[in-house]
This record gives C-alpha cells, structure tokens and sequence, in this order.
C-alpha cells in the first residue's frame, strides 16, 4: 500500500511531468524543421493529382528558358536592328564630328536595346555636349536628342583665348567667335575642364543669362570701382555689381535702352534693377522741354520695345523665366520705372579688373 501510495503522490506525478518536459522543445523543433519540406510535397502531391495543373506546370518550366532566350535574341537581331538614324539638336563648327560620333555609335544597337551611355561615351571629347537622350522607334529608327552648351564668352589669359560656357565649362578655340565677349583670368584651364575664379563665374552666369538682342552688344566684362562691370561696342558701361538677379537687370537695361531719353548715357546703373540709373557727361543728357513735346508717344514706343525685349528674354531663358524671380521681372516689365539721369562727367578712373590682376580702360 505504501509503494502505491508514493506513485500516486503528487511528487510522483510532479516528477512525471518533469520527465516529460525536456520531450516538449524537441517536439516543437521538429514541427519548425519538418513543416517547410511537408508543405512542399503537399504542393508536389496536389500538382500531381489534377492533370491539367500538371500539364501547366510542365509547360511553364519548358517554356520560360525559351521565351527568354528568344526575348534576347530578337533584341540584337537584325529584325530591330537601327538602320534610320537622325540626331537633333547640335549646331556650330562641332556640328558634323559630333553627328558623325553618335551615329557611328547607334549603328551598333537595336529599337529593343538603346545604350544612351554609350552614345553619351561617343561625344565624351565635345566638352560643349552636356546631354544625350535617345528615342527609338521600333523596327529601325532611332532619334537622339543631343543638348549643347552655348559659348557665352571668350576666356582670355595673356594672349590666348578659348570659349567658355556660362556654367564654367572651358569649350575649347574651335567654338570661339568674333561676337563673344571677353573674359579675363590668370590661369588657362584645359578643354573641357571647369574654371574655378569665383569673379569669373560670376561674370559668366551675367553673360549667360543676357537676351540674344543684347548679348551680341557686349565686348567685355570685369570687375571695377563699381562691382561686375559690362562694357557693351558702343562705349556705354553697364553696371551690374554682382550676379544676383541677372535676369531682372537685363530687362531693367533693356528698359533704359528703349527710352530715348537715354540717347547718350556714358553709363547705366542697374545694380538696382527696379531703380536704373543712366549717367550723362556735363552738358548733355535730356533736357524736360524734350521730355514734356514727345510724351506719349515716346512712353508708347518704349514700352512696346521693353515688352518685345522681355519676350526674347523669356524664349532665351525658358527655365529661369518660371522661378520666384520671374514674377518680380514681370512686374518690372509691366511698369518700368523710368531712368533716373545724373550730369557726370566720364569717369576718368582707370578700372582694375580683379579677376585678370590687369588695368585696362573702362570704355575700351
């Protein structure tokens, strides 16, 4: 009685259940390790159960290697094979060798498998080429746009010039042209390479952003007495301080330049594009009788030509046209103030152009 009575404690069925505990962990393992495979046959089980799933199956895994291995070989067949190429966009002396580039390259590949990085590695010696975008169009065509950097200026360093696009970009003498506008600097960076002169920078961001009816007027830009200077063919000195808002000074130029009673400023200030200022030597400049006979008709005359002028210089700069300072540009358009004339004599200072470390004459 004792010996049953001990096997019926609950230190025995305690112990019993100890027994079975270290059992438990295993069992679950073996749940986690056989559940994956048990479920695959399963699947394996179904397929070969039902027919037509099993028909599918076998097609689909004979199938998908040939569809691939025929998908690769159209894509380099003759079937797509490139054969009309026309490439837009690119102009100057460049021309011809940059077309000859790209079309060499796109003879190459298929409607199915354009390579815009190896077009992009044909061009890669025309540093004047910053974009290359391709479009195919099935079975044989293929158009590639080509987006170029304008010139927007003649670097000039000792007696060697090269040049130059607004971002910096050094284009190289074959793109130069007698209507660009120098630009002075101590040291002559290779083609294709990036000038680094703060001053320079900024004189060619002013450069770049001046409307067609102007940019062909300007002969040289520097840094003087009065900030970034531009000195336009005919002797007038245009100051622009610095590169903010050139777009706003521009118009704001063009504005004085459409007003007759700017006739024979020595200089135009618009370092504050809302508030020009036109200088005059003593003794000349309009006189108010003038003013008050042509009136209307003079008011009239100017603010059509400043509306023809802001229209060309929203076509040159489409992009820059649509930012926050565009709004501000309109409105000056829309009302110019007229120019404030100040009787000075012809500055007789010899400006110092900080971004070349040579003296040169203001006018000349």
């Amino acid at each position: 009685m004792d010996r049953s009575f001990a096997a019926r404690s609950p230190a025995g069925r305690r112990g019993t259940r100890r027994a079975a505990a270290p059992g438990a962990p295993a069992a679950r393992s073996g749940l986690l390790t056989g559940g994956i495979p048990q479920a695959l046959s399963g699947v394996l089980r179904a397929i070969g159960s039902r027919r037509r799933l099993r028909i599918a199956s076998v097609c689909l895994a004979v199938g998908l290697p040939v569809l691939g291995g025929g998908w690769l070989w159209l894509r380099h067949s003759s079937f797509v094979a490139v054969e009309h190429i026309r490439v837009t966009g690119v102009h100057g002396p460049e021309a011809h060798a940059i077309q000859t580039a790209l079309r060499d390259a796109a003879k190459g590949m298929s409607t199915l498998d354009a390579k815009p990085a190896a077009l992009k590695s044909a061009v890669s010696r025309f540093p004047a080429v910053s974009e290359v975008r391709a479009i195919p169009s099935f079975p044989h065509s293929m158009r590639i746009e080509v987006t170029q950097l304008p010139a927007v200026a003649a670097l000039l360093v000792g007696g060697t010039r090269t040049a130059v696009a607004g971002d910096g970009t050094v284009l190289g003498p074959s793109l130069l042209s007698s209507t660009l506008p120098s630009v002075a600097d101590d040291v002559a960076p290779g083609t294709g390479a990036h000038l680094s002169n703060t001053l320079v920078l900024q004189a060619l961001a002013v450069l770049g952003a001046a409307p067609a009816v102007l940019d062909r007027l300007a002969e040289k830009a520097y840094f003087g007495p009065r900030g970034l200077t531009v000195a336009m063919r005919n002797g007038l000195l245009v100051y622009f301080g610095d590169a903010t808002r050139p777009h706003a000074k521009w118009l704001s130029l063009a504005s004085v330049l459409a007003d007759k009673s700017s006739a024979g400023a020595k200089y135009v200030d618009v370092r504050l594009p809302g508030r020009p200022a036109a200088g005059f030597a003593p003794g000349t400049g309009p006189s108010h009788t003038e003013e008050a006979a042509t009136g209307e008709t003079q008011r009239v005359r100017s603010e059509s030509t400043i509306a023809a002028l802001a229209a060309g210089l929203a076509r040159a700069n489409p992009e820059t046209s649509k930012k926050s300072e565009g709004g501000e540009e309109a409105a000056e358009a829309a009302e110019p103030t007229a120019p404030s004339a100040s009787s000075e004599g012809e500055e007789s200072e010899t400006a110092t152009s900080e971004s070349s470390g040579t003296t040169t004459k203001p006018g000349g």
